[in-house]
């Protein structure tokens, strides 16, 4: 058996999970309600607090989806229990970030503004405070939606190896390369 798809999902207190005949999961917490429609080969199953996916055969694909469904299952009863954030910060001279609502406005570095229009499901603050970078965080229930979200952003200036200017994620370790100046000792 797949090791992640055997696992059982323990359901916390305040979490009602439902799934219906069409194998639509429901999860509905304190911060929201996520939906996810699982594979019809797939059966999931909830008995005292505890929610269990199993697979009908050993075949590759059905092995794949075993684990594939019971993480986005965790991840959705994480995100409506505690929610997911994911900080950002902006290296270079210059960068600057403003929200207002939820939209992003970013300067780069280039000749115009970055204006980025964020999913109403996503919260994002922007800090500015003096001798530290400007910083960008992102706050969702949804694990994938925050993740597809902050990889965008990042893309628009990504760290580049030299100086590390660009948007890194915050304890991101880049691989900085040494330059044209070392290769002359």
């Amino acid at each position: 058996m797949s090791r992640i798809g055997k696992a059982p999902i323990s359901i916390p207190a305040g979490v009602t999970i439902t799934v219906d005949e069409a194998n639509l999961v429901t999860v509905k917490g304190p911060k929201g309600q996520l939906q996810q429609a699982v594979d019809s080969e797939i059966t999931v199953s909830q008995e005292d607090g505890i929610l269990n996916v199993q697979r009908p055969t050993e075949q590759k694909r059905h092995k794949a989806l075993h684990g594939l469904y019971r993480s986005l299952i965790n991840n959705m009863v994480i995100g409506v229990t505690e929610g997911y954030k994911i900080q950002q910060e902006l290296v270079g001279v210059g960068y600057r970030a403003t929200n207002t609502g939820n939209t992003l406005d970013l300067v780069l570095g280039y000749s115009h503004h970055y204006v980025f229009q964020l999913p109403v499901e996503i919260t994002v603050t922007t800090l500015s405070e003096k001798g530290q970078t400007p910083k960008i965080i992102l706050e969702s229930i949804d694990k994938q939606l925050i993740g597809q979200v902050a990889a965008k952003i990042r893309s628009l200036r990504a760290p580049e190896p030299y100086k590390g200017k660009g948007i890194k994620f915050v304890g991101e370790v880049l691989r900085r390369k040494a330059g044209k100046s070392a290769s002359k000792k």
